[in-house]
């Protein structure tokens, strides 16, 4: 996946790393462990229905023709039915119940924790609900494809609300069963183990730095020279495969493609992921490019002989944003990455021309730029987690009921002039419309965003004191030792651990805002 592999790091970006998963007389165990190999099998079953969801989500949102919607919400409805009655089996609490006396490695003990998760969380939620939720879920998303074009927010709100109905009834559920606040119950899917408790505090150290830093900023910036388009849509999309391609990125298992809004989806073997181009402006397409492709790293690199159980998939949100975040704002928009990619740049837009528009100076003024913006996919890693906290506000208040859906447009105005300064009354489609996420019932996603942006800053720091000139290895375009380190680190665990005690074995530090902080200054304003 990348050009070489340093000797600081035995690693290699496409080296699967030696796990101790199944051992050498592993098939003289069996009749020692009959229960958890029943298991195992069970589990590789429900992996394969959860691959065939995640393609078809990947079609509905990339390829598929708006006539197919309703079909594929009832298509999708039936196959997370069929999913949920496969978790839900009373012959899993059994099974599960019965390993308990059999030898079990660490890995899969492991397993066997997250298999129980999901089996407890699936008999918490009623099969009906399932499919009701899964329906509205997708009938919604594909409606606010059409409506946030039109920036019509009442046209979506029916739906919406049903939206939030049935994900406050799953929340209720979850919270019921697992003893929890509801808004943590949903938490607790994206983040396991996550609390408000957690996120609370690291939230309020921010909002009493951010705004005085982000000030600061503000006043010693010095304004980009302009760089003129239109920038062609396939030759925007020809640099984001370069990219993709230098930073490890594996074409064979994985593709790039258009969407409303860029995600990474598919599976380990076939990650996909997507943007969306302005010709006006080449940057957003490839930072998304560059974020989408932190998020697809991870998933092709996690552990190959557990791909098929719940321990071989990526860990919570917060770790997975980490690692998009890593590459997109610690590394991408560094000096050393734009030095790297500037001629990459004026060979794709600029016809080879070095004059200063072009120049990597000037290129880094425009991605380090910082200001005050509406749309959160496009903010700087400064004003980032303003939009964050907000949407993080507003969906507590959702799920608690403090909050009615119709009221949102009106709750995002006063909260985005209050963080942002800035005005978005009859701009729903720049406002409360702009992210898909509670249209298709992601609500309690939104606060791994930032809590990802500090363990990026966090792990940065760990990987810069590991390998050895690591800024002269990004500035030649040599990711292998980087890669590599964070395969080592972080892709190759799965799921053996939660996210906070990796985060501190990591970095020898539990998971906090004070990285984060120091990055800001350093990158801003030393």
């Amino acid at each position: 996946m990348s050009e070489r592999t340093s000797a600081v790091n035995v690693y290699g970006a496409n080296e699967q790393l030696p796990l101790a998963p199944y051992t050498s007389d592993h098939s003289r165990r069996w009749d020692m462990l009959m229960h958890y190999e029943t298991l195992e099998a069970r589990f590789s079953k429900i992996n394969n229905l959860n691959h065939a969801v995640a393609m078809l989500s990947w079609d509905d949102a990339a390829v598929m023709p708006p006539g197919g919607g309703v079909a594929r919400a009832e298509a999708l409805a039936t196959l997370n039915g069929v999913l949920h009655g496969e978790l839900s089996a009373p012959e899993i609490a059994d099974l599960i119940h019965a390993t308990a006396d059999e030898p079990l490695e660490a890995w899969q003990r492991a397993n066997v924790r997250e298999m129980e998760r999901s089996f407890d969380a699936a008999m918490a939620v009623p099969a009906d609900l399932v499919t009701a939720y899964s329906k509205a879920t997708s009938i919604c998303e594909q409606r606010w494809r059409q409506l946030r074009a039109a920036n019509d927010f009442n046209g979506i709100l029916p739906l919406l609300s049903e939206v939030v109905n049935l994900t406050r009834h799953r929340a209720q559920c979850l919270a019921e069963a697992k003893g929890l606040e509801l808004y943590d119950a949903l938490l607790d899917i994206y983040e396991p183990g996550l609390r408000q408790a957690d996120v609370d505090p690291l939230f309020r150290v921010l909002l009493d730095f951010l705004p005085g830093c982000i000030d600061s900023i503000l006043a010693r910036q010095e304004p980009a020279i302009p760089i003129e388009g239109p920038f062609a849509e396939d030759r925007q999309a020809n640099l984001g495969r370069v990219m993709m391609t230098r930073l490890g990125f594996d074409f064979e298992h994985g593709r790039l493609d258009v969407s409303h809004h860029p995600f990474c989806g598919g599976v380990p073997d076939d990650t996909r992921i997507t943007t969306r181009y302005n010709e006006n402006n080449f940057l957003e397409s490839l930072f998304g490019v560059l974020h989408e492709t932190g998020h697809a790293l991870y998933e092709q690199g996690l552990p190959s002989l557990w791909r098929t159980q719940p321990v071989g998939g990526s860990g919570g949100m917060a770790l997975h944003e980490s690692q998009s975040l890593f590459m997109e704002m610690q590394v991408c928009r560094s000096p050393d990455f734009i030095a790297f990619a500037a001629p990459h740049i004026r060979d794709a837009f600029g016809g080879g021309n070095e004059s200063a528009e072009w120049s990597a100076d000037n290129l880094l003024q425009h991605v380090r730029k910082v200001g005050r913006g509406f749309i959160r996919v496009d903010a700087d890693e400064a004003t980032y987690p303003m939009h964050v906290i907000l949407r993080y506000e507003l969906e507590k208040a959702l799920v608690a009921g403090n909050l009615d859906p119709a009221d949102i447009p009106d709750a995002w105005n006063e909260k985005m002039q209050s963080y942002l300064g800035l005005d978005t009354e009859g701009n729903d489609a720049d406002g409360c419309m702009q992210d898909v996420h509670w249209f298709s019932g992601a609500i309690g996603y939104f606060p791994t965003y930032t809590l990802g942006a500090l363990a990026a800053a966090q792990l940065f720091k760990s990987a810069m004191e590991a390998i050895d000139d690591l800024p002269g290895l990004i500035a030649h375009g040599e990711f292998g030792s980087l890669v590599g380190w964070l395969r080592h680190q972080v892709h190759s665990q799965g799921r053996l651990l939660a996210t906070g005690p990796l985060i501190e074995k990591i970095t020898g530090e539990p998971l906090s805002a004070q990285a984060f902080k120091v990055h800001l200054e350093s990158r801003y304003l030393d």
